[in-house]
């Protein structure tokens, strides 16, 4: 079992949550490329290690939450960002 650390309801189990993806820079839409907008919008780094993540608290707070997860063992931290918990 994966407990994340929600900031609003506390520590729940990751079945409570829904992945909203990898969080990386959006490129600006008026100068990408149609293959670089393709990428962003469906190709993954999948890196081995630690990646921060958004998550969806759809089981309890209906809030957006940044976390640090390392993909080789799912350890989880809370992210670093003050903006973290932005819905954007």
């Amino acid at each position: 079992m994966i407990l994340l650390p929600c900031p609003w309801c506390g520590p729940r189990d990751a079945d409570e949550f829904g992945y909203a993806g990898e969080i990386r820079p959006r490129p600006d839409p008026s100068t990408t490329t149609p293959a670089e907008w393709r990428g962003y919008l469906y190709l993954r780094r999948n890196t081995a290690g630690w990646t921060r993540e958004r998550w969806f608290h759809r089981m309890g707070c209906r809030r957006y939450l940044v976390l640090e997860r390392d993909t080789t063992n799912n350890d989880v931290r809370p992210s670093t960002d003050a903006s973290s918990g932005s819905g954007s």
